[in-house]
This record gives structure tokens, sequence and C-alpha cells, in this order.
């Protein structure tokens, strides 16, 4: 099981200086790690944003920005005004000409990036339960927005052989504000707790 702890993320600074970006994760993993649509498919990234101005252009890829905390981001995309709300996921073109406005101060952002006719990158906002653990498959990741949550490997939905003794569960893991869980379908991760996840899912795109 694969935790990325946010903390341990390194902070790459905008270019114009009006926030800075943290990535979780990215395909190919080699790839270098912040240079715009250069040598990677797909991205996902945390990035706090302290100023407003023009964001970066990623031509030939497909955007899904999600405002994390903080209240409103005031998104133009082409001349087109899109005011941002928390955890309401927006999708736009890497291709177009996209600023942003911070009406009500400073706010953070879930960004995942995806190449266009090659992956497509989703994101759901869902409520976590203590009764009922969230799954993360393959292709996902599971990153804790608000609340209190832990991880634990579960069976990958496979049940115990007959007469199996089986083996001990391991503990769960707490997850701290921010942490990412790589999804898996074997030993899948399932979280419990209270507050909010991200789940982002990357697809490959059908030939």
């Amino acid at each position: 099981m694969e935790i990325i702890r946010y903390a341990e993320l390194k902070a790459h600074p905008w270019r114009n200086g009006g926030g800075v970006t943290r990535e979780l994760a990215s395909h190919p993993a080699a790839a270098p790690a912040h240079a715009p649509g250069a040598g990677w498919d797909w991205r996902v990234s945390i990035a706090d944003v302290s100023k407003a101005g023009d964001f970066s252009a990623y031509p030939g890829m497909d955007r899904v920005l999600t405002v994390v905390e903080g209240e409103l981001l005031l998104l133009s995309v082409d001349g087109a005004e899109h005011p941002l709300e928390k955890f309401r996921p927006f999708r736009f073109s890497g291709d177009a000409a996209a600023s942003g406005a911070l009406p009500t101060g400073d706010i953070r952002d879930l960004n995942v990036i995806t190449r266009s006719g090659v992956f497509k990158g989703y994101t759901s906002i869902i409520e976590l339960s203590k009764k009922r653990a969230h799954p993360v498959f393959e292709g996902q990741f599971g990153i804790l927005l608000q609340g209190q949550a832990a991880v634990a490997s579960g069976t990958g939905g496979a049940e115990p052989a007959a007469g199996s003794a089986g083996t001990q569960a391991a503990e769960p893991t707490t997850l701290n504000r921010y942490d990412a869980v790589a999804g898996s379908d074997t030993d899948t991760p399932e979280i419990l707790g209270r507050g909010f996840l991200a789940v982002v899912s990357i697809d490959r795109v059908a030939d």
C-alpha cells in the first residue's frame, strides 16, 4: 500500500511568483516534475495560490481544477469568468488562456492534468463514513481533504478460501490532511473516517 505524505512533498514556485505547486504523482514518474506538458502524460498536484495572475499553459492537455481550501477562485478561461467554490471540480482545456483572481483571499487547489486523447482525468468529492470503508482502486488516488481518516489494506473483493484461517489484518494507518493513497486492485486500500475525500481517477483513453 502506497501512501504519499503531503508534508514530504517539495514545493515548486511558479514562474510568475503567484504560488507554489506540490506534485503528488505523475506518469511517467521519471519525467521532469515541473516542466509544463513536457515528458509526462498525466499529473496530480496541489497548488497554493496567493496572488492573482495568469496560469501556465498546458498545450494538448485537459485540466480538472478543484478548490480544496479557501472560499472562492474566480477563474477566467479564454475571457469567460467561472466562480469556483470549494469542492466543486471544474474541467477546462490546457490550451486555453487562463488566469485567476482571489476575491476572498488565498486558496489551495487540486489539479489533475492529462494528455488529451491518451488519458482522461476525473475528480469526485465524497463524504467519508466511519461505518463503511471507501475503496481506492487501480488508477485512482484518494486524497484526504478535511477531517480525520485512516487507511488499511483490503481484500480486493476476494473471499477467503473455505477452511482458511486467513491472516491477521494490519492496523489502519492514520492519514494527515492532503495525504494521498494510491489505489490498487490487489489488497485494495480502504479508507474510513469522518470528513471529505477527493477521489481522482486516471483512465486511459481507448484506441
